[in-house]
């Protein structure tokens, strides 16, 4: 008994897995085959869960973590050496985004949230409390 109860655990969990449908970027949704993928360029908006330390290992970025409609978390990694600070920045702010998308198992994060001072990469931004930080 103990091992067909098991086996139908198991069986569910793996048809879960299976069936489970990556969250989507609104208000341009990532098709599904992107969202598990590296360089997607994505938008949408989410509320601040936790605002991180900045990254001062090469370029500085400003860190936080947005939890987006779906509930989907994502790390935002903003390059502060190529665009402003968002300043004011809370737990619970809405904040949107334009950026691109890099998987992780933890959720992906979103970088390229600024413009590219040699025209070479899509522009990104923030925005927070009416102003866009680019």
């Amino acid at each position: 008994m103990k091992k067909l109860l098991l086996l139908a655990v198991i069986a569910a969990a793996f048809f879960y897995y299976l069936n489970r449908q990556p969250a989507h970027f609104p208000p341009e949704p990532v098709e599904q085959t992107a969202a598990w993928q590296s360089g997607a360029q994505v938008s949408g908006e989410g509320k601040v869960t936790r605002i991180l330390g900045d990254d001062s290992l090469g370029d500085r970025h400003q860190r936080f973590i947005l939890q987006l409609p779906s509930g989907q978390t994502v790390l935002i990694a903003h390059n502060i050496d190529s665009a402003p600070r968002v300043d004011g920045l809370s737990v619970g702010d809405p904040v949107s985004f334009r950026g691109e998308y890099e998987w992780n198992d933890k959720g992906g994060i979103v970088h390229w949230t600024h413009h590219d001072p040699q025209g070479a990469h899509e522009a990104g931004w923030l925005k927070h409390g009416g102003r866009t930080y680019q």
